[in-house]
């Protein structure tokens, strides 16, 4: 039994240890507001136990000037209106401070509340690919980002709300222990049950908080689903409204019961067992009434022992529920910072050019299994690309052509093999080196809510704001002349999000996603998933006959479902199952006669 309190105890503690690191965060956030904290918290902590023993000098020189009336008939106004106006000077000064301190908090919850908000984002660009694709990481995601922006000042408020009632219980202390050393101990049995309850049921709270991630990320998609422009068509046109309004609200009902149940213990007990509270307070005024009947203490005495009993009771239970919110933040912030510990993966390598310039891209016997799967989604790839070269990958749905620019893109690395770009592993290059030669337009590109020039610009962040540049690549990728047609132009904002935003067809979204592979200028792959899914024929034709002639000294790599489309490539690969089931040109595959054959047959016939 004692090893188990022993070791409860040791947990109640340990999680404390996240107080430091909340401390130091709030420091770095702003040194010069977190000093004023503290030093308005050391003014607040000690001015009301001043102002209680200027009450009691008021009430016993309120006597002393009537003793003084009834005996000479002369009113001494002086010492009772210097009492009067210290003690109206005290108060203004408290409230001052406890102004200021508001303040301040406001202050600091503004800049740490962006400050965690950064934290996170940036962790986030330093993590890998797999680890967004997995269900656990968003789940601590959700917990990190759910809060953690609040907890880390509210941690340190009741920090320093701990400080300044210390600070107060011992100057009410100094005055109450006058009285008798019983009645520091009647503060603290009056307030302790409270302070278990709060505590056991904050660690319920956290609990219920932490296992209910994924039902909360459900509930922010469904919300997404119900409420986006680029879902709500598809809502309406399947009247899937009450479908998904009716998941949400089940998941609310559920979540509600729980914390309803919470809700009602927490605050039943609590009612309970601050019931001791008031008796003990009741005891101790009957205790201070009967001192001063039987005249051990003057009224002036009377008056300050009941207010600095009734403020140090106080004093004790919010020190006490300091602490019990101090370990309930701590569990918060552990989400907070199991997000921001987690491993980031170290992209190593130096190189900026490869061992053998001109080379082109190889892929040896590499393999690739997902993180969690059973089967490799790519198995024993060998390819070579050249410079001036094009390859066109084709397979169905699933057969890992995109896995495969997600390697070469060093967005994962291959299970088993290499892969190396001018006789060097892409493992050896320096990230950033590598991702500048390589222009990819994945077919999920993203839809910025940006203007038409940003989301260009993007293609090449060195350029975003290179509006000349803007031209050259939306002449490139076609875009230029519906550009031309928008009443802001290359200013115009896009999307539905904000005001005066233009929606564009898929065809057109198309061409702004192509307009951003040609802003990377200095890239020698380009990288084509889809460009043409959403685009009509001819638009098609007129787009392969410019990207044809712009990519004569590139390597140029294409995923398309478009037979007409992929017969143009020097070079065209089948993928089945993860596996290259055949390889060639167009025409040595027609005369191979096999699946490829059959497919473009098929395709070709529905045109016919």
């Amino acid at each position: 039994m004692t090893a188990t309190t022993n070791n409860e105890a040791q947990q109640f503690l340990g999680v404390f240890r996240y107080t430091r690191r909340a401390i130091e965060l709030v420091w770095q956030t702003s040194r010069r507001l977190t000093l004023g904290l503290v030093l308005l918290t050391l003014v607040v902590g000690s001015l009301p136990a001043v102002a209680a023993y200027l009450g009691k000098l008021i009430v016993d020189a309120v006597l002393m000037a009537m003793q003084v009336y009834q005996t000479t008939g002369l009113v001494e106004y002086q010492p009772l209106l210097n009492y009067v106006l210290l003690e109206a000077l005290i108060l203004t000064c408290l409230s001052a401070a406890q102004r200021a301190t508001t303040a301040h908090q406001a202050l600091l919850r503004g800049l740490l509340g962006q400050k965690v908000n950064v934290m996170i984002l940036e962790k986030a660009q330093t993590l890998a690919l797999a680890q967004f694709e997995d269900s656990e990481f968003y789940d601590k995601l959700t917990r990190a980002r759910r809060e953690a922006s609040t907890r880390p000042l509210a941690l340190v408020n009741k920090t320093f709300s701990l400080l300044q009632n210390g600070i107060a219980l011992a100057s009410f202390s100094f005055l109450l222990i006058q009285f008798s050393p019983w009645v520091m101990l009647l503060l603290f049995v009056g307030a302790l049950p409270v302070f278990i309850a709060e505590t056991k049921f904050s660690g319920d709270a956290f609990q219920i908080f932490r296992f209910r991630s994924q039902e909360t990320r459900t509930q922010i998609y469904l919300e997404t689903l119900l409420a986006r422009e680029d879902t709500i068509k598809e809502v309406k046109l399947f009247q899937l409204g009450d479908l998904l309004l009716g998941r949400y609200k089940s998941i609310f009902d559920k979540l509600f019961v729980e914390n309803r149940h919470l809700i009602l213990r927490r605050e039943t007990w609590g009612f309970i067992l601050g019931l001791l509270g008031t008796l003990t307070f009741y005891a101790a005024y009957a205790w201070v009434i009967f001192e001063t009947v039987i005249g051990k203490i003057t009224l002036g005495d009377m008056t300050m022992y009941l207010l600095v009993f009734k403020q140090g009771q106080t004093a004790v239970s919010a020190s006490l529920t300091s602490v019990s919110g101090m370990y309930e933040d701590n569990l918060y912030l552990s989400n907070l910072y199991e997000y921001l510990e987690q491993p980031t993966p170290t992209e190593s390598g130096q190189g900026n050019t490869g061992s053998q310039p001109g080379d082109g891209l190889r892929f040896e016997q590499v393999s690739f299994t997902y993180p969690g799967a059973n089967k490799p989604a790519l198995e024993n790839i060998n390819l070579h690309i050249k410079p001036g070269q094009s390859l066109a990958l084709v397979g169905e749905n699933g057969s890992g052509k995109t896995t495969l620019i997600k390697l070469l893109t060093r967005l994962y690395d291959p299970s088993t093999g290499r892969i190396l770009l001018d006789g060097s592993n892409l493992k050896d290059w320096n990230p950033q080196a590598l991702r500048q030669r390589v222009g990819v337009i994945f077919q999920d590109f993203v839809r910025y809510q940006f203007l038409v020039g940003e989301n260009i610009g993007i293609g090449d962040i060195s350029a975003f704001e290179d509006e000349e540049r803007w031209h050259k690549a939306a002449k490139a990728g076609m875009a230029d002349d519906f550009i031309q047609r928008m009443p802001e132009k290359y200013h115009t904002q896009l999307g539905r999000w904000f005001k005066g935003g233009q929606e564009l067809s898929g065809g057109q979204w198309q061409k702004i996603a192509l307009s951003r592979a040609f802003m990377r200028e200095k890239a020698d792959i380009l990288v084509l998933d889809e460009p043409t899914s959403a685009m009509d024929a001819e638009a098609e034709a007129q787009m392969f006959d410019y990207f044809r002639s712009h990519t004569l000294n590139k390597m140029a790599i294409l995923i398309s479902h478009r037979f007409s489309t992929v017969r143009m490539a020097d070079q065209i690969v089948l993928i089945n199952q993860g596996q290259i089931l055949e390889e060639g040109n167009h025409q040595e595959l027609m005369q191979l006669n096999q699946r490829y054959a059959q497919l473009f047959n098929l395709q070709a016939s529905g045109y016919r």
